[in-house]
């Protein structure tokens, strides 16, 4: 694993470019640009800047030191003949020591534990939110943006109702609005990525918002919540909101592509 990269990586400045060569041609207007000469040419090299934009930014972030990639990269290093035929005997690692046929995950653990000696708090902090961002999906991204503004949404889970009234076994979390509302490519998955945000720390749950009536309404007729209803002999439905929390602004902040 490489420790001569700069700092800051570069991976800000990229996001940010696409971001404003995205805003760009939103803000010019295809049916006008259409119509200037050279155009296509234009667009062409639009194009071409942005997929390689988005080709570098992939590709830092496939950089970002994974210490169990860089484990078994190191294994696979030490493994492979020298040019006079032999085999290393042993590696060290700055930290700690360990012997080449040391398994991946405990000389992953040791990178992550050389790590925390290097860095600062500006590079532990891009280095979470790098890995953060490579485990998002796209739908999971848009979500996110949508709540960035720290609007709440409607959330609701649906349980078996017990014989007391209360709630019983779960057969649905964390079906919301939000989804459509950021107009996700797979709506019925939109209980399983508020759970998966949740679970990264960038989206929490809060209570009930009378003022939200009217959505929670809407909430109750989408497909994936009739479906649970319906699995169920009397339901019980718990209703919620759903909005960014702390750590999900800061990262917004710092992953925005429309900001800078």
């Amino acid at each position: 694993m490489s420790n001569d990269r700069p700092a800051g990586d570069d991976l800000t400045a990229f996001a940010k470019r696409a971001g404003r060569l995205a805003g760009w041609a939103a803000r010019t207007g295809r049916e006008f640009t259409r119509k200037l000469p050279g155009v296509d040419i234009a667009e062409q090299v639009i194009k071409q800047g942005e997929r390689q934009l988005l080709s570098e930014l992939r590709r830092r972030l496939d950089e970002v030191d994974d210490p169990y990639h860089a484990a078994l990269a190191a294994a696979s290093a030490m493994n492979r003949p020298d040019a006079n035929g032999s085999r290393p005997v042993e590696a060290t690692i700055t930290l700690v020591h360990t012997r080449a046929r040391l398994e991946p995950l405990r000389a992953a653990m040791a990178e992550l534990l050389n790590h925390s000696i290097g860095f600062g708090r500006e590079r532990a902090r891009e280095y979470l939110y790098a890995i953060i961002l490579r485990q998002l999906t796209p739908d999971e991204a848009r979500i996110l943006s949508a709540l960035s503004d720290g609007s709440p949404f409607p959330a609701v889970d649906v349980a078996e109702r017990t014989n007391l009234g209360g709630a019983g076994r779960f057969v649905l979390r964390n079906a919301s609005t939000v989804g459509k509302a950021a107009g996700v490519t797979l709506p019925d998955q939109v209980p399983g990525y508020l759970t998966r945000l949740i679970g990264l720390g960038l989206v929490e749950l809060g209570e009930e918002v009378l003022s939200l009536e009217t959505q929670y309404e809407i909430l109750l007729t989408d497909e994936t919540v009739l479906e649970a209803e319906k699995s169920v002999k009397r339901a019980k439905f718990v209703k919620r909101t759903v909005h960014i929390s702390r750590l999900g602004a800061h990262f917004w902040q710092a992953c925005d592509p429309s900001a800078g």
